[in-house]
């Protein structure tokens, strides 16, 4: 079916882009439209929030909204919010939790909150009159510029820390960048820092411009490239660990205390030295990060990114976790950096990001880095414990049964009898269907 390109598309009312989708690429599939329709909030003020949060909006797209409790974190007894499609990670999350809350629970530290964002330019100018000018003028300019902008991020004892000049001239011929660190208390930041680099491409444009030392050629080279953010925080960090007497560990597998530990520390060994495994290992961590990053409405996206070229930092990518075993000490621990903001975009406008950060005590943003960083912990553990005992589909495959149910349009009573069924069994696709066909006949 050939498709012709449509003018004006977000001019059209919700109902004119639905009606134009339907003709266009759904054969006018009324079925579709009640789906959609399905989704509407039946509180007209409150639809009409959703639908400017983005773009070209047509309905509501739900996630399950989920919690976690019995989270002890720093002397505190918290219950998570996460909102989470995945069979099982709220599960995982909570058994977790229940496992540490009698050995001490979560304790955390902030270990630096430091953001950062360039403005990346190219000069041709030698390096070394770049870096005197930079020295002795620029740098006193473009703090001063910026006085205005950074006025009330001060006040809340945030701000531009430093900036410094970065030669790349060996990377990208005459490439520069200012590369600048920023406090931003309890926001994310995102718009106060990309004002502050773009009042510093301004600045630098006009500094540029008057220096005597730089020929007329010189000052004509300059090309502001962009000025932006960096979702790499590698000074934004927590740590977040859990500790206790190897003879404490008790797991309900079977397995004995020492097995366990000496198998755990050997699987978070293994996903520090193979990047293959420690993709999936970070992919788990990361399922408890996402889950409550959606939640208290930040970027799930900055946080995925971050914590993965953290994780490639020296190099090799490598294990986001690390555990160690010595004198007979379990040790389990994540530094993760990670930036996230308790003020500004939705956390002030989404009801459900509002009601999960009331949920959580209303936390600062570093306490929300805590938070955060426990959940990936905790997930990443329930997920080795898994996989070294009883293995990751039993317990995954159980959770993924009502979906497998739902697809096959089971009833309610039908669903309670597999539930039962698979009480202790371990759960797959094929036998789901077996015995569902068994039950129906078919």
């Amino acid at each position: 079916m050939n498709h012709t390109p449509v003018e004006g598309f977000s001019k059209l009312s919700k109902q004119e882009k639905i009606d134009w989708l339907l003709q266009e690429y759904l054969e006018n599939n009324q079925d579709f439209k009640k789906v959609l329709e399905q989704y509407y909030n039946e509180d007209a003020d409150l639809q009409k929030l959703h639908d400017e949060f983005s773009e070209n909006t047509i309905s509501n797209f739900y996630m399950p909204y989920g919690i976690a409790p019995n989270f002890l974190i720093d002397g505190k007894l918290l219950a998570l919010p996460m909102a989470v499609e995945e069979s099982s990670v709220v599960a995982a999350a909570s058994k977790s939790a229940k496992f540490w809350l009698n050995k001490g629970g979560f304790k955390t530290t902030i270990i630096n909150t430091e953001k950062l964002g360039h403005t990346h330019f190219i000069l041709n100018v030698e390096p070394h009159k770049v870096l005197h000018f930079f020295n002795f003028k620029l740098k006193k300019k473009l703090l001063e510029a910026t006085e205005a902008i950074t006025k009330n991020m001060r006040n809340r004892g945030g701000g531009i820390l430093n900036i410094k000049l970065i030669d790349k001239t060996a990377d990208l011929e005459n490439y520069f960048q200012l590369k600048a660190s920023f406090g931003t208390a309890d926001s994310m930041g995102a718009n106060f820092i990309n004002s502050c680099l773009e009042q510093f491409g301004k600045t630098l444009k006009e500094e540029v411009s008057k220096e005597e030392s730089f020929t007329e050629e010189e000052k004509n080279s300059l090309q502001i490239v962009m000025n932006i953010l960096s979702n790499f925080t590698p000074n934004c960090i927590v740590r977040a660990e859990v500790s206790c007497k190897i003879e404490d560990l008790k797991d309900d597998s079977g397995i004995s205390n020492e097995d366990f530990a000496w198998k755990f520390k050997q699987a978070v060994t293994i996903a520090e030295i193979e990047p293959y495994r420690a993709t999936t290992h970070n992919k788990g961590v990361m399922n408890g990060v996402d889950a409550v990053v959606i939640a208290t409405g930040n970027d799930f996206r900055a946080t995925e990114a971050c914590a993965h070229a953290y994780a490639a930092k020296s190099g090799k990518y490598k294990s986001l976790t690390h555990c160690t075993t010595d004198n007979e000490i379990f040790r389990f621990w994540i530094d993760l950096p990670i930036s996230v903001g308790v003020v500004g975009g939705l956390t002030n406008l989404h009801p459900l990001v509002k009601f999960s950060l009331s949920l959580l005590g209303k936390p600062s943003a570093q306490e929300l880095m805590s938070i955060l960083a426990v959940s990936g912990l905790a997930q990443n553990f329930a997920a080795l414990r898994s996989l070294i005992t009883t293995g990751i589909q039993k317990g995954h495959m159980k959770m993924h049964l009502l979906n497998i149910l739902n697809q096959l349009g089971a009833t309610e009573d039908e669903k309670k009898y597999f539930v039962n069924y698979f009480k202790d069994k371990t759960v797959s696709h094929h036998e789901v269907i077996d015995e569902f066909n068994k039950m129906r006949n078919l």
